[in-house]
């Protein structure tokens, strides 16, 4: 049988970067427990608009936990209170009738709010243009065992390669890091025949990158990975900071 909720909901509100933000509180009735969290919004920012109150600004693409767009702290988690999923995939079955839900954007200076829980990501865009690419020659494709890739090197960089982006790593961290981010981005190249020649300059670029966005030192608290909704490992870092190493050093 459906089950309905009665809620408040406590959501951060900001004009835009410069204003001062706050928040809000809303009552929710009929809440059904089968929704997703933003399909809950929706419904809020339907009942504003009726009520001609301008609707709350957050990030949604794809609603299947692909893009990594979905960027709210809920009950001070990042995406919320399960582990291993994005906003979008969390549900109103996960809270109970009666409940205080506050609500805000990613904290941290490199993603500046544009208005009230969007923030502005370009930052990891700049890092990546920075060295996460291959460079190769065009032409016909090679047969697929030319280049022989051991199934543990294969399914490591896919590991690595399955971040999303969020930024919940960098929410998660006291010091802003981007470290599992960038780290993830380098070993889904390292960890390949493909990615050698340029992994030297490719580490090094990426890093000098991070640090010139602002984002914070890794002091390894390890809540990136505990909050990551695809579960990146912190080995990847441990790894980045290797072939950073070999790489000023040679």
């Amino acid at each position: 049988m459906e089950k309905h909720l009665n809620l408040t909901l406590k959501i951060w509100r900001q004009k835009n970067a410069k204003a001062k933000g706050n928040f809000e509180a809303y009552k929710m009735t009929g809440i059904s427990t089968d929704m997703s969290f933003l399909e809950m919004f929706d419904v809020l920012n339907e009942r504003l608009v009726n009520d001609n109150i301008d609707p709350i600004a957050f990030d949604h693409d794809c609603r299947e936990g692909i893009c990594g767009a979905c960027s709210m702290v809920i009950n001070g988690r990042p995406h919320g209170p399960k582990n291993a999923i994005t906003t979008c995939q969390l549900h109103m079955r996960s809270f109970n009738d009666g409940d205080t839900i506050t609500v805000e954007p990613w904290r941290a200076s490199p993603f500046p709010i544009i208005k009230d829980l969007v923030v502005d990501r370009s930052s990891f865009d700049r890092i990546m243009a920075a060295g996460g690419f291959v460079s190769t020659n065009t032409g016909s494709a090679q047969d697929a065992n030319c280049t022989l890739i051991s199934k543990e090197a294969a399914d490591e960089s896919l590991a690595a390669a399955a971040c999303i982006g969020c930024g919940a790593c960098v929410a998660a961290c006291k010091n802003a890091s981007a470290m599992l981010f960038v780290s993830a981005k380098v070993s889904q190249f390292a960890l390949l025949p493909q990615g050698q020649p340029e992994r030297k300059k490719r580490v090094l670029e990426m890093v000098a990158q991070m640090d010139t966005e602002g984002f914070g030192a890794c002091t390894n608290t390890g809540a990136c990975s505990a909050e990551c909704p695809k579960e990146i490992s912190l080995t990847h870092i441990a790894r980045m900071n290797r072939d950073y190493l070999m790489a000023e050093l040679c």
